[in-house]
C-alpha cells in the first residue's frame, strides 16, 4: 500500500509539472510610454483666406448684326481698342439694297393709286353738288380714296423698315472699349443676332472670383474686400457688388463680383488675389494643435488627453475647422487648460500610463590638449 501511495503522489507531481509547462506565460506588462504634451489655450489665428480672381469690365457685351447675311468685312481684331461709332464689321448688303428698291417701287405705285382715288373723289364731289349722283356713290368713292391712302402709308412704313434693314448691314461700336473676342470670320454667313465680336467697354472694373458654398453665406453685398495684383505690389480696396444667387452647375461654387475704384485701372484679364474681409479670421482667438497630435478613431478625428492625477491618457474626439499654417484649428471637443499629447500618439492605448518627456541635457565636453614641452638642443 505504501508503494501505491508513493506512486500516485509521484504521478500527480509529474502531471502538475506537465500542466505548468503547457500553460501560457502571463502577458508582459504594458510599458510606460514617454510622451510630449502641450496645454491647450486660445491663440490668435494667422491664416487669411485668399481667392484667385480675374479683372473684367463692368460692361462686356457680345455684338451681332440685326439681320443675317455674309460677313464681307471685319476691320478689327482681338485686343484692339475701338471708339464709339467705329465700324466693326459689314455684311454683303446687295440683297438688302434690292429689297429697299422694291419697297420704294411699292410706295410709288401706292402713291399713284392714291392720287387717282383722290381725283375721282374730287370729281364725284362736284357731281354730287350738281345733283347728278346720289350720296351713296360719293361715299363709295370716298372709301376707295381712304383705302388708297392707307395702302400708301403702309408702303411708306415698309420702305422705312427696309431702309433700316439695309443700315443694319454695318456693325458699329456702341461705346469705346477693347475687343476681347472675335466670334466670326470673313466669308462666314451669320444669322440675325449671332454674336460676331465681344467688346469690353471702358469704365469701371470688376474682379470676379468664386467661393465654395460653405463660405458664400458670410459674403454680403456692400462688404469690403482687398485686391492684390500679381504683377504689381500694393492692395486695391474694393466692395462686393454682386453675389450669385445660384451655384455654378459644374464647379458648384458661387460667383462674386467686387467693384474696384475708378482710379484702379488694372489690366483686363489679369489675375489677382482677393481677400474678402468677411472671411478673414486673423487675430481671432482659436484653439490650435499641431497635426502630429491628431489620429483617426473610426470615422472621427481624435487626440489623447492626459489625466495629470493618474498619469494616464484617454481618447477625445475633436472637430477640425480649418488649417492655419502647419497647425489645425479645433472647432470643438477641447477646452483651454487641457493637456494634449502631441508626439507618440500612435503607440498609445486608452488608460495607458505615461510619463512626461524630458529633454536630455547633453554637456559638451571639450578635451583640452596638453602641450608637451619640446627638448631644446644644447647651445654650441
Amino acid at each position: 500500500m505504501v508503494k501505491d501511495s508513493t506512486f500516485k503522489a509521484g504521478l500527480m507531481l509529474v502531471l502538475a509539472a506537465a500542466l505548468a509547462a503547457c500553460s501560457k506565460p502571463p502577458p508582459p506588462a504594458e510599458p510606460v510610454r514617454s510622451v510630449k504634451v502641450m496645454t491647450v489655450g486660445a491663440q490668435g489665428a494667422n491664416s487669411q483666406l485668399e481667392y484667385a480672381g480675374e479683372v473684367r469690365a463692368r460692361v462686356e457685351s457680345q455684338l451681332g448684326f440685326r439681320v443675317g447675311g455674309k460677313l464681307l468685312e471685319r476691320p478689327v481684331e482681338a485686343g484692339q481698342r475701338v471708339k464709339a461709332g467705329q465700324l466693326l464689321a459689314r455684311l454683303d448688303a446687295q440683297d438688302l439694297t434690292l429689297a429697299t428698291d422694291a419697297a420704294r417701287a411699292q410706295v410709288a405705285a401706292a402713291r399713284t393709286d392714291r392720287d387717282l382715288a383722290a381725283a375721282d373723289f374730287k370729281r364725284y364731289t362736284e357731281l354730287k353738288n350738281q345733283g347728278f349722283i346720289g350720296g351713296a356713290e360719293l361715299e363709295r368713292r370716298e372709301a376707295v380714296y381712304k383705302s388708297a391712302q392707307a395702302q400708301l402709308d403702309q408702303a411708306q412704313a415698309q420702305l422705312s423698315a427696309q431702309g433700316n434693314q439695309a443700315g443694319y448691314a454695318s456693325l458699329v461700336a456702341d461705346a469705346a472699349g477693347v475687343v476681347t473676342a472675335v466670334l466670326a470670320e470673313r466669308g462666314q454667313v451669320v444669322a440675325a443676332g449671332a454674336p460676331v465680336l465681344q467688346i469690353a467697354q471702358d469704365g469701371a472694373r470688376d474682379v470676379v472670383f468664386s467661393v465654395p458654398e460653405d463660405k458664400v453665406a458670410a459674403i454680403k453685398v456692400g462688404t469690403p474686400a482687398q485686391v492684390r495684383a500679381w504683377s504689381a505690389p500694393g492692395l486695391h480696396p474694393g466692395v462686393v457688388r454682386e453675389v450669385a444667387a445660384s451655384a455654378d452647375p459644374v464647379t458648384r461654387t458661387f460667383t462674386v463680383k467686387v467693384a474696384l475704384q475708378a482710379k484702379d485701372d488694372l489690366t483686363l484679364g489679369s489675375t489677382v488675389s482677393v481677400l474678402p474681409q468677411a472671411l478673414q479670421s486673423a487675430g481671432t482667438p482659436v484653439i490650435k494643435l499641431p497635426t502630429s497630435a491628431l489620429w483617426q478613431q473610426g470615422q472621427a478625428t481624435a487626440v489623447w488627453v492626459l489625466d495629470p492625477a493618474s498619469m494616464t491618457v484617454k481618447p477625445q474626439t475633436v472637430q477640425i475647422a480649418t488649417a492655419d499654417g502647419n497647425d489645425v484649428v479645433v472647432a470643438g471637443g477641447l477646452q483651454p487648460g487641457m493637456q494634449v499629447v502631441v508626439a507618440g500618439v500612435h503607440v498609445l492605448a486608452p488608460g495607458q500610463k505615461v510619463t512626461l518627456y524630458q529633454a536630455s541635457k547633453s554637456t559638451d565636453t571639450t578635451s583640452q590638449a596638453q602641450t608637451v614641452p619640446g627638448t631644446s638642443a644644447p647651445a654650441r
